[in-house]
């Protein structure tokens, strides 16, 4: 990866703004999922209210700046998350006031366990890699057409990667084999509903970029190697 020739590109308001967008919501998303909530009977996490769009920002990066600047964007997340990590972590760690009496409630919601953020960071990489290379690959084999396929497509394979790393690995020995894939199903099938009925929006938001910025970028030459080891 090139980051010098990255750091040397001009970037437009639109590209700029969908990468906060992206990023803004993955940090809220790790910083809300502490919660558990209660929909319907069905238990998960908090930071499902947010954390499906970002899969919608990489959606679009790659339908209209192509799987390369997508996967810089994806990276870029990762180290404005850890960034956030370790900021939080030294905040913790930093004696309070003798004022302040709210240290066991900050540690209770922001404390991270190392076994959570291996987790979260495993999970997000490997999800939001193959959402981005599948949309990508599904581009070229429709030519273009149908997006609703790739959207929905690329989130039923990223999303279910996601749900089923993070939850085995935060949660095996923890939770009996019947709730962890219960759990996994919850999440993957809340989260691909979610993609689905927000599938208008996308269209909205990728047609106007694609107009605005007049480039559609087609990945023809993307290899599997490519996507995984650059």
């Amino acid at each position: 990866m090139d980051w010098l020739a990255l750091a040397r590109r001009q970037h437009s308001f639109w590209f700029v703004t969908i990468v906060g967008v992206f990023i803004t919501c993955l940090l809220i998303a790790n910083i809300i999922a502490v919660k558990l909530v209660d929909l319907a009977g069905l238990i998960v996490p908090a930071g499902i209210v947010i954390f499906p769009l970002s899969y919608v920002c990489g959606d679009v990066l790659t339908e209209v700046y192509g799987f390369r600047r997508a996967r810089q964007v994806i990276w870029l997340g990762f180290a404005c998350n850890l960034l956030a990590v370790i900021a939080i972590w030294a905040a913790q760690a930093l004696p309070g006031a003798a004022v302040w009496e709210a240290q066991a409630a900050y540690e209770r919601i922001l404390g991270f366990t190392p076994r959570l953020l291996a987790a979260s960071f495993c999970a997000y990489l490997v999800g939001e890699l193959a959402n981005a290379f599948v949309l990508a690959r599904l581009k070229v084999l429709t030519e273009g057409r149908l997006l609703w396929t790739r959207t929905i497509g690329s989130t039923v394979v990223g999303q279910g990667l996601d749900s089923a790393i993070f939850v085995a690995l935060a949660f095996w020995g923890i939770l009996p084999p019947a709730a962890l894939l219960l759990t996994i199903a919850t999440q993957w099938l809340i989260k691909v509903a979610y993609e689905t009925l927000v599938t208008p929006l996308t269209y909205a938001v990728v047609g106007f970029l694609k107009r605005q910025e007049g480039q559609d970028v087609f990945d023809r030459d993307l290899g599997l190697r490519e996507a995984v080891l650059s």
